[in-house]
């Protein structure tokens, strides 16, 4: 007994989470959405990634069985569907985002703005390129 009892702790504590990337300035290409589940790998190394198809200037995704914790999002518009973010001297030249909505004025988004808790439920984030 003991151990269906932990099974169902265990699944308890995983959610998903549905990421809508809003304001995307055309429908060429795809978006890169990365999960992050610490400062220390924010921006460096994602805990979970997802790629997705825009429609009507909207894309979603999901990260499912994501454990509680702390973790960001970030995003950005892969015009030209190369996998990677372009840059012009180290600035993005194409649309990025965060979760929160974090600023990247002056260089990339704080962690401390961005991060969100994840709990025992399944939530939203909403991010305006």
């Amino acid at each position: 007994m003991i151990l269906i009892s932990s099974i169902l702790s265990a699944q308890s504590e995983v959610t998903t989470i549905e990421v809508e990337i809003t304001n995307i300035s055309n429908d060429e290409g795809q978006v890169l959405v990365g999960l992050y589940n610490s400062e220390k790998q924010w921006l460096k190394e994602i805990f979970k990634g997802a790629f997705g198809k825009i429609e009507n200037g909207k894309s979603t995704v999901q990260f499912t069985d994501v454990p509680s914790g702390t973790y960001a999002i970030s995003v950005f518009h892969d015009e030209d569907n190369d996998g990677k973010l372009d840059t012009l001297f180290g600035i993005p030249t194409e649309d990025t985002g965060s979760s929160n909505d974090a600023p990247s004025k002056f260089g990339p988004p704080k962690w401390s703005v961005a991060q969100f808790e994840v709990k025992d439920e399944n939530l939203k984030q909403i991010i305006n390129l």
